[in-house]
């Protein structure tokens, strides 16, 4: 089995990902995203799973959703730099006096 450094789905499972949205987003939110009935008409997770496994367009368009939430809801943050202290702040030497 090869790595797949660059697929962020690597390692998920489907259940996780439809579990994550509904704790995030919710049914309603959810369908309002991707038209799929099953998160309209009493929508549960098994029923989606169902759905899903079997239909792979809908499939994709739900790991996109996932992606989607999970880069929205969590920015990457930047690393801030650290505040200089005053021990570490630039001093400008004295002049030199000219000697006579």
């Amino acid at each position: 089995m090869t790595a797949q450094k660059n697929n962020p789905l690597h390692g998920l499972t489907l259940q996780h990902i439809v579990e994550t949205l509904v704790e995030k987003l919710g049914w309603e939110q959810m369908h309002e995203q991707v038209k799929i009935n099953c998160f309209a008409n009493d929508p549960s997770i098994k029923s989606s799973l169902k759905f899903l496994r079997k239909t792979p367009w809908a499939r994709s368009k739900v790991e996109s959703l996932y992606l989607y939430t999970m880069r929205s809801k969590s920015p990457q943050t930047k690393k801030q730099p650290e505040p200089v202290s005053a021990a570490e702040e630039f001093v400008w030497p004295e002049p030199k006096k000219p000697k006579d």
